[in-house]
């Protein structure tokens, strides 16, 4: 028993190391006091029933530890970690929420998640699971590594949740490895001083291995993210009033200080992303989660570089939160965040003097203008969305008006020979086709653009942008509407923001690229904000000067030239994302598996360690594999008789074959056992004879299959002997 107490501190290690994975998905400093309190008190507790009781050899049953640790979990999680749920009377919903559904909140939130009490209990419980389940493991049972699998068991469930979250496991990994060589060593028997001295070397040796070659290990594909099996919750409209129609009062009343914004240089502030057009307006479909204060950046291969701002909200109504593309981390306020266009949306209206700060990855434009003069149009499910037009071509009630604007789309982008210069044409032909006028009445449905492009030819950065987002997908461009501010006043604090500095834009997505902004408003309306606005940031100054090249050239023309035909569209990608039923029949076929694997094979190596070792040894070894026959046939406290009375009752259950191998049995382990003469090899020989004859008769009895069945039940693991 002494070497199975010395190896309860290594299992609570392991649940200690288990618990800190969860450092991916809320960071380090909220987990560590959790999976510390986790890891050691259930420890503590099996060790202290694992001392015999008053008047008996064993230890407390199976069952009494069970109901012991879930009435001291409840006690330790609501002090440690739901303290405040004790003092306000919602302790079992907050215990509820915590256990039952707290996995799915934080698959559906952007890592690192906020560390919310109720997401903290799944941390408190998986620990402790695995530490109760490892610490009697190892004093219940003899197999060397077995106590370290529910804690592997609990760093697997966090590896799972914090897929895609930041930092790193392998040093996790690396402690883990020593810590179970460890207890391995300290298990086997045989782990005296000159063990002990060559045996840790060993592991720590083995884990330096593991820590240094962890990130080299090659693997081909993406690891497993449960999130893309898990439904988010349904898109919520963030705000009643859509930025887009707010843009025509606001430039009627240009002075109005939105916010103020410190960064190293001018940028455009994001507002909303628009994708879904529906005829008459112009809406979001993000599908927007809760963010600790991370968000993902886009997949594209586009360079970026950090750009770090400040924000003070002054008079900017709802709740969309200004910033610079792409946010990456937000610090001070309390956001939502749709992973697809890293829009950001306050959790609740913003207030005037509210401050946040942004770090964004800011596209950089360098090398952009070669990557777009081959790139396709995007045909991902995302870039396909952004084609849709309601009543588009061919459809019984499509409007005249639909018809109108790919004749006029087809008209502005003649002899375009690649979808960049198809949507720069588009913008040039804009930029000169209307004139900019904040005066000129709001609105962006089809009725609308038809009057702008027919006869008011005259319009706010409303109509530009909504006018070539919906030609563009008449001829093909995924397009989307932005909604955002561009310069400002310099003062003291910073920038000033004002009304009058809103922008709207269009954006066309390509393959490889990304979305990528267009211009389409005349060029005088940016002197139309005043003498004291900022200069456009350098960023948009290239990407125009782009706009404008990829207008004016012709891929393929010069001399000796030929144009150039244009690559087929790549197939669409087909969905290999797996049903959302896999996982959990897969889990549970597994956990299957690992049961019967494991209770089959216990016997096995029970056996195989028994017959090992000197004659007193095998000896003892032949009468523990007896009383392993026996209680099959009934006799389960035979540990508690002497070896004679075991074998009266095995000879009166069986009959009188069974008493002519109980009988010398009991008398060779008597020897072996009292007797100052050590036995010889050849009684060891015997006295497992006797018990292999014995097992064959209890066999005959009972049958192999109901035999079987003893075998499947959980006790079968627990080892009936020292």
């Amino acid at each position: 028993m002494n070497s199975r107490l010395l190896a309860l501190p290594v299992t609570a290690c392991l649940a200690f190391v288990g618990g800190l994975a969860f450092h991916r998905v809320f960071g380090f400093s909220p987990v560590v006091p959790v999976a510390a309190v986790a890891a050691v008190v259930p420890t503590v507790l099996c060790a202290l029933l694992s001392a015999p009781r008053k008047g008996k050899e064993r230890p407390w049953p199976l069952w009494i530890s069970v109901v012991a640790t879930v009435v001291v979990w409840v006690g330790t999680v609501a002090v440690t970690v739901l303290r405040p749920a004790l003092s306000d009377g919602t302790l079992p919903q907050a215990m509820r929420t915590g256990v039952l559904s707290s996995w799915k909140s934080i698959l559906t939130t952007l890592l690192p998640a906020p560390a919310k009490p109720e997401f903290l209990v799944l941390v408190h419980v998986v620990v402790w699971l695995a530490a109760f389940a490892s610490a009697e493991l190892a004093l219940r049972t003899g197999l060397r590594a077995m106590p370290a699998v529910p804690a592997l068991a609990a760093f697997g469930v966090a590896l799972v949740l914090g897929v895609d979250g930041p930092g790193s496991t392998v040093p996790l990994a690396a402690a883990a490895v020593v810590l179970i060589a460890v207890l391995m060593l300290l298990r086997s028997g045989t782990a005296g001083a000159r063990a002990v001295l060559l045996g840790v070397p060993v592991a720590g040796v083995l884990g330096a291995l593991a820590l240094l070659t962890g990130p080299f290990v090659p693997i081909s594909a993406d690891p497993y993210d449960p999130r893309e099996q898990v439904e988010a919750p349904a898109p919520q409209r963030r705000d009643s009033v859509s930025p887009l129609d707010r843009v025509g009062g606001w430039l009627l009343s240009p002075d109005q200080v939105m916010f103020s914004v410190r960064a190293a240089r001018p940028e455009v502030w994001r507002l909303a992303v628009l994708d879904d057009f529906n005829g008459v307006t112009w809406t979001s479909t993000a599908r927007f989660v809760p963010t600790g204060s991370r968000v993902p950046l886009e997949q594209d291969e586009g360079g970026r570089r950090p750009v770090e701002q400040t924000f003070t909200i002054r008079e900017l109504p709802g709740v969309w939160a200004p910033a610079a593309d792409r946010p990456r981390d937000v610090d001070g306020l309390g956001v939502v965040v749709d992973p697809g266009s890293g829009a950001l949306a306050a959790a609740r209206p913003l207030r005037p003097g509210q401050s946040y700060r942004v770090l964004s990855q800011v596209r950089d434009t360098k090398g952009l203008a070669d990557a777009l003069a081959d790139a396709e149009a995007a045909r991902d499910p995302e870039a396909r969305a952004a084609l849709k037009l309601p009543w588009g071509p061919g459809a019984a009630k499509a409007p005249v008006q639909l018809a109108e604007f790919q004749r006029f789309a087809e008209g502005a982008t003649r002899g375009a020979l690649s979808p960049v210069q198809k949507a720069a044409k588009l913008a040039a032909y804009l930029k000169t086709y209307a004139k900019f006028d904040v005066s000129a009445p709001p609105g962006h449905s089809y009725r609308q653009l038809d009057y702008f492009l027919s006869e008011g030819r005259r319009g706010t950065p409303e109509h530009f942008a909504t006018a070539f987002a919906v030609l563009g997908r008449s001829v093909g461009l995924p397009t989307r509407v932005m909604v955002g501010f561009e310069g400002g006043r310099t003062t003291g604090a910073g920038t000033e923001v004002r009304s009058g500095d809103v922008m709207v834009w269009p954006e066309v997505k390509f393959d490889r690229v990304g979305w990528v902004p267009f211009n389409p408003l005349p060029d005088g309306a940016q002197r139309s904000k005043g003498s004291d606005s900022v200069a456009v940031g350098e960023t948009q100054q290239k990407l125009e000067q782009l706009q404008k090249n990829a207008a004016s050239q012709q891929r393929g023309s010069g001399p000796g030239k030929v144009p150039e035909t244009r690559k087929p569209a790549p197939a669409p990608e087909k969905d290999t994302s797996l049903p959302a039923w896999v996982l959990p029949v897969a889990l549970a076929v597994l956990l299957v598996a690992m049961y019967l694997a494991a209770v089959l094979l216990a016997p096995a190596l029970r056996r195989r360690r028994r017959r090992g070792g000197p004659p007193s040894a095998r000896i003892a070894g032949a009468w523990h594999q007896t009383l392993d026959h026996l209680s099959d046939v009934g006799l389960s406290t035979a540990r508690t008789l002497t070896a004679h009375e075991v074998a009266r009752f095995g000879g009166t259950t069986l009959g009188d074959g069974a008493m002519a191998h109980l009988g010398p049995l009991a008398d060779l382990v008597n020897r072996s056992r009292f007797s100052e003469v050590p036995p010889e090899s050849r009684a060891a020989d015997q006295a497992w004879e006797h018990s292999d004859r014995l097992g064959r008769l209890v066999t005959a009895k009972k049958g192999r299959l109901r035999r079987l069945g003893r075998r499947l039940h959980p006790r079968s693991l627990r080892a009936r002997h020292r």
